[in-house]
């Protein structure tokens, strides 16, 4: 396998395509939000919460997303979270990350009591990404040329499932409004009424929202069940991601494609594990994953890879090397290379790119591909045109940084 240097890893340009806001905070700042707050944390300081809650590994899914409970709670103070999404971007851009798209869910963070309405959370998250990005893009080297300028775009996440109470005052609130109607009407009710608000405010404000996508509990909540939340995005280009095979096998990443036209898929590891296809109709589990994944890659709907956060999540994987990063690789799908949680899972773009390359096998080439997929399988908030533009200054600036460090093609 060919070697690559975490310096070289650093200079390369990057994006990340799969970003959670509310799980990739500094620690140091997550204190000090929770002061401004005065919301009770576990622990005030940076060893304490690494100890109790933002751990190196977690026993399963559940420890892994409590620590979200803390980060949602102090990011519903709109200067907390316009901070937050200004740091977020600033921590990208120092490890060589040209183009992030940002990704959360609103309703989780609305408070309409406190007057935290869904145009002042989306102002807030814009607010502190649109500065970082000016003051990335006024250095010299970007007005010049030599270097790619920072880009982003926002993804909402509508939820695939909540509860009368304990997740957000708006879910609660929406709860109480419609306590005749079963919960899963509610559910699929608050997300239409997300993927309504993100294209006006999309088309009326110019607020770069480019995506719709679906998170939370995967097993249970089948993507058909916001088929028409997903007609909707579709019909007013408003791109689409949906969380599938992470959590559920196969059939989840079939119907996110099916039902819901999506762009690219979060995750998708666990569409190459047999065991987890529950549809007695489908005899052949080999024969019906490995026609699935020759038609994702055929089509080239990308595969938003987290390995860190795979291997926190899911107990089972003991080794990288048994990551099914190296089906897709296989496959030749359309992999990118994506940090999940910087926070919760203690990682960043780099570190990824490290862990990918030293332990699977990926030339030069192959690389360029996965760096490439991340510029031209992104939602750019711009003309196609545009960013066909964007992505090749990006690449012609990896190809800079590849002769630099001493690589031939």
């Amino acid at each position: 396998m060919p070697f690559y240097s975490a310096d070289f890893i650093k200079e390369m340009p990057k994006s990340d395509l799969h970003l959670h806001l509310d799980g990739s905070l500094r620690l140091e700042s997550l204190i000090e939000m929770a002061k401004r707050s005065k919301l009770q944390l576990p622990s005030n300081t940076v060893a304490g919460l690494k100890e109790l809650v933002f751990k190196e590994s977690y026993n399963n899914l559940g420890e892994y997303l409590h620590c979200f409970q803390y980060t949602c709670g102090v990011l519903r103070n709109m200067e907390n979270l316009q901070q937050a999404a200004y740091e977020l971007a600033i921590d990208n851009q120092q490890e060589g990350v040209n183009y992030i798209e940002v990704r959360f869910a609103p309703q989780l963070l609305i408070d309409l009591p406190a007057g935290i309405d869904f145009d002042k959370v989306m102002h807030a998250v814009n607010n502190g990404l649109k500065q970082a990005q000016t003051e990335y893009n006024q250095q010299a080297a970007v007005i010049s040329g030599d270097k790619p300028p920072f880009a982003y775009g926002i993804i909402n996440c509508a939820m695939r499932m909540f509860g009368d109470k304990g997740f957000s005052p708006y879910y609660t609130n929406l709860f109480q409004l419609m306590r005749d109607f079963e919960p899963m009407q509610v559910i699929k009710l608050a997300a239409m009424e997300l993927v309504r608000a993100s294209v006006r405010l999309r088309d009326e404000e110019g607020v770069p929202i480019v995506a719709l996508d679906l998170a939370g509990q995967e097993s249970g909540y089948p993507a058909h069940n916001f088929k028409e939340v997903y007609e909707y995005a579709h019909q007013h280009f408003l791109l689409k991601t949906l969380h599938a095979g992470e959590a559920y096998g196969a059939e989840s990443v079939f119907e996110a494609i099916t039902e819901c036209y999506a762009d690219r898929i979060g995750h998708g590891y666990s569409m190459f594990i047999p065991e987890m296809i529950q549809d007695p109709a489908i005899t052949d589990k080999q024969r019906y994953i490995k026609e699935l994944a020759s038609y994702i890659a055929d089509k080239r709907i990308a595969i938003e890879v987290c390995l860190t956060s795979n291997l926190q999540t899911n107990p089972a994987i003991t080794d990288i090397k048994q990551h099914k990063f190296r089906d897709m690789l296989e496959n030749r799908m359309a992999t990118v290379i994506c940090t999940d949680n910087r926070l919760v899972s203690n990682t960043t773009v780099s570190r990824e790119y490290q862990l990918a390359v030293d332990n699977f096998d990926i030339p030069l080439k192959r690389l360029k591909d996965i760096v490439a997929y991340g510029f031209k399988k992104s939602f750019f908030p711009g003309s196609y045109v545009e960013k066909r533009e964007y992505a090749k200054q990006c690449l012609e600036y990896f190809d800079k940084v590849a002769r630099k460090y001493g690589f031939i093609y």
